[in-house]
């Protein structure tokens, strides 16, 4: 550890990043169930086919992306102007009454348009307040952990992320297990928004415990706090902004949200397999895939984040087709039913958790060694929120979109359900070309020296 790095005990930093980390994955884990459940929430909310439903349920999904930027200017400001702790507290409270609220909502056949109109809006408050959790649980984690091993620490972020899909999807089978498929469908798919009040709980009382990170508190007490920081973003920092948006997460964001919902909609509604089935192999994906954000993080710790992010998002460019297309030929239609190569589809959905830990794993590290202290919480909620909520947010939309019309447009092209991947393939191209340009290197860099100077 350098000298002017704080000197933050091993059981201190520990507890940050476990009550951090709790706190999102149970940010996650509310987020998730709506996207998990879209189809079973397009029939209780939107009227008409179930293909138009499901597009409205979708749409509606993405409403909750895309408040994420605005979420993270709002709380991002108040992050760096008033500080880390409170402000995530904060969007954690937000977060879990959005949630349970949902799970209470009357459906369109009691009150009619105003069911999916005040849906959206429960989207749209907890889109704004995951707009601001990530920021403030990335920034809070790196500013207590050693320049050495910063990416290491902070990709507990990232893993609790993928962690509260993976919550979701056993809650999910859970309830459907407890309840049975017709009650489950009739009224059971409220219990995991209503439990999410409970995790909720837990988790500020944990985080009610932790004390405000070291490095903002050298800044307040040398008053140098920002009190307006989209203000003082600055020329230099608005060009890393743009540069971090298209040369790193629009392509992190397209990966992680192909590889984590709509390979769970390609299953369901494409490939037919049975809604259940299809959590379980998704759950054994993650399972197995989770593991690697640890290990690309610490080697970027060692090596650097740059080029291990742009390969990920080349590797995804180049196998997604593949991959996908393997997932079609592990499903086979029978007399008795739908028949499983139930290896082959978890060792691809195990490949592309593969590839969203190669781009998630080091991204927190890099995204909060580019800005200052003084704007860091502002400057990296707008950008991995720019990316996550408009292009992986709209992922799951554009895919299925495309995919539908590319089969109306041409019925007997074979390819046509891969269609929807262009999305992904394309944007993930056009990172590794920005990013390989103008991104620069940021392993090594010290966050603490600004605050010594």
């Amino acid at each position: 550890m350098s000298d002017q790095e704080p000197r933050v005990g091993k059981r201190e930093l520990a507890f940050v990043v476990f009550a951090s980390s709790l706190g999102t994955l149970i940010e996650w884990f509310d987020f998730y169930i709506y996207a998990i459940l879209a189809v079973v929430i397009s029939r209780k909310f939107f009227p008409g086919s179930l293909s138009s439903g499901f597009l409205a349920s979708l749409a509606a999904l993405w409403a909750g992306f895309a408040v994420r930027p605005f979420g993270a200017a709002v709380f991002g400001h108040l992050g760096d102007a008033l500080g880390r702790k409170y402000t995530f507290l904060a969007t954690l409270l937000v977060m879990g009454l959005s949630t349970f609220f949902v799970g209470i909502l009357p459906t369109y056949d009691r009150i009619g348009y105003f069911a999916p109109v005040l849906l959206v809006l429960l989207r749209c408050a907890q889109g704004l307040a995951l707009g601001g959790e990530y920021g403030g649980a990335a920034t809070y984690v790196a500013e207590h952990a050693p320049d050495n091993h910063r990416a290491f620490h902070t990709s507990f972020i990232q893993a609790m992320a993928t962690a509260g899909l993976l919550l979701a999807l056993l809650a999910i089978v859970a309830v459907d297990r407890c309840v049975g498929k017709l009650a489950f469908l009739a009224w059971g798919w409220r219990i995991p928004f209503l439990l999410s009040i409970v995790l909720v709980a837990l988790s500020l009382w944990i985080r009610s415990r932790l004390s405000e990170s070291p490095i903002y508190q050298l800044l307040k007490d040398s008053g140098k706090t920002s009190k307006s920081p989209l203000r003082e973003i600055g020329v230099e920092n608005w060009k890393k902004i743009a540069i971090v948006l298209f040369g790193a997460v629009a392509g992190q964001a397209v990966i992680s949200y192909t590889s984590q919902i709509y390979q769970l909609y390609f299953m369901t509604m494409t490939l037919h397999v049975p809604t259940i089935e299809a959590y379980k192999l998704a759950a054994l994906g993650i399972v197995f895939g989770t593991p690697f954000y640890f290990v690309w993080a610490a080697l970027s710790d060692r090596f650097g984040r740059k080029w291990i992010i742009l390969s990920g998002c080349l590797l995804a460019a180049i196998s997604y087709w593949p991959i996908y297309e393997a997932m079609r030929a592990s499903v086979h239609i029978t007399a008795s039913g739908i028949a499983i190569d139930r290896p082959l589809m978890v060792g691809m959905l195990f490949a592309q958790m593969f590839l969203v830990t190669m781009v998630s794993g080091p991204m927190i590290a890099m995204l909060v060694e580019m800005f200052p202290a003084r704007v860091r919480y502002t400057c990296i909620s707008i950008p991995y929120h720019l990316g996550n909520g408009e292009f992986g947010g709209l992922t799951p939309l554009i895919a299925t979109s495309l995919s539908l019309w590319w089969s109306r447009r041409s019925p007997t092209d074979p390819n046509a359900i891969y269609m929807g991947l262009l999305w992904p393939i394309g944007v993930a191209l056009i990172t590794v070309i920005v990013g390989g340009l103008l991104l620069r290197e940021t392993g090594g860099t010290s966050i603490w020296a600004e605050i010594k100077r």
